[in-house]
């Protein structure tokens, strides 16, 4: 509970730490991932559903893992797109495209591997969603993977649509475009990027909550990780995601 407490205060008051003593490290996922369900009770907050950090090589780059991690996501830190944010303490400072799935049904764990069919058919709904990391971490690109699961998997706010209304089953979401922009810098992302599909980072998600012994809720929705590289981004910035045929959403920050 220590890390957890160590973790969640930093959240809370903006004040960043340097790296978890020996004695409260996680030594295995499963111990970051429960480090992170006693934040969820200490912040006494709602899980709208789950994030991928690090589900392509920019994105892995940026944090200094070599593989996927699973974070939650508050629904307080959830904002509907043309609203206004405030970046406060982010230190990361970026803002990422991402494709979010709302899951129909319960998925309890299981002993083998889901595929990607399977997880889906128990997909009811399409989001577009723009995601501003951040850790709790001064140098979270050094800390490692377990300690950036236990930090949440860099998860703080998202921009994330209302249910995308047209017909989205038959997408090439593997071939996908999209961009994301602000006054500065405008960045094209692929869905390839997100471990060769989205849906394939659904699934993985899926897996590695089944493998942790983490019920998947019904109603919860997964963004799965960034299209694009990561956008600087800075109070003051208009941060629009444009993703083709399937619209556009974007977000004020202050």
């Amino acid at each position: 509970m220590k890390a957890a407490e160590l973790i969640w205060n930093s959240w809370k008051n903006g004040k960043k730490i340097d790296t978890l003593p020996d004695e409260i490290m996680p030594h295995s996922r499963n111990e970051a991932y429960k480090i992170q369900e006693q934040i969820e009770v200490l912040s006494k907050k709602t899980i709208l559903g789950w994030k991928i950090a690090a589900t392509s090589k920019d994105g892995q780059n940026h944090i200094g893992v070599s593989g996927p991690l699973a974070g939650r996501i508050f629904r307080e830190k959830v904002t509907n797109p043309n609203n206004t944010i405030a970046l406060g303490n982010n230190k990361m400072g970026v803002a990422e495209p991402e494709f979010a799935f709302k899951i129909g049904s319960l998925i309890k764990p299981n002993k083998t591997l889901f595929n990607v069919e399977e997880i889906m058919e128990l997909v009811d709904n399409l989001h577009l969603a723009i995601e501003f990391p951040d850790s709790r971490f001064n140098n979270f690109s050094s800390v490692g993977e377990l300690s950036l699961i236990a930090d949440n998997a860099c998860a703080d706010q998202f921009v994330i649509s209302s249910p995308i209304e047209i017909d989205w089953k038959n997408i090439d979401f593997s071939n996908f475009k999209l961009s994301i922009s602000n006054s500065k810098f405008s960045y094209q992302g692929i869905g390839s990027n997100v471990l060769g599909d989205p849906r394939i980072a659904l699934t993985w998600l899926v897996n590695e909550l089944s493998q942790n012994n983490i019920m998947l809720e019904k109603g919860m929705i997964v963004s799965t990780g960034t299209c694009s590289k990561p956008i600087p981004v800075e109070t003051g910035d208009i941060v629009t995601a444009n993703f083709g045929e399937l619209g556009e959403i974007s977000i004020n920050l202050k």
